[in-house]
């Protein structure tokens, strides 16, 4: 499968649970990246959180047939992050994401706001 096919995928995950506020960060061309690609979105809440990633999840595998390799932070749905091996997924509530701001942490990279459906 195609990274662009995967961003896709998981662009549409996010949103298919109203996922807000969803920026891409292209590390491809930044050297000691995690990541190719990082995507930061926010819900409302910790219950939110929860449903966009999961699904993310489900999307993916039901579309693509891809699972991540890993996710963690469901303990308190606060921040999960999603392992897609070349893409990680950061899902927050909207002060850990002030808190952590991985988008200046990783403004080296190329930031492609995606906007909202509604």
């Amino acid at each position: 499968m195609k990274e662009k096919d995967l961003n896709t995928l998981i662009i549409e995950g996010i949103q298919e649970r109203k996922g807000r506020k969803i920026v891409h960060i292209d590390l491809k061309e930044v050297a000691d990246s995690a990541a190719a690609d990082f995507f930061v979105c926010e819900g409302t809440s910790a219950t939110h959180v929860a449903s966009i990633a999961d699904s993310v999840r489900d999307y993916l595998l039901e579309n693509g047939r891809i699972k991540p390799y890993n996710y963690d932070g469901y303990e308190t749905s606060r921040w999960i992050v999603l392992d897609y091996g070349s893409a990680l997924v950061h899902i927050f509530v909207p002060d850990e994401r002030q808190r952590y701001n991985l988008e200046e942490l990783w403004s080296d990279g190329k930031i492609t706001e995606i906007p909202d459906l509604d």
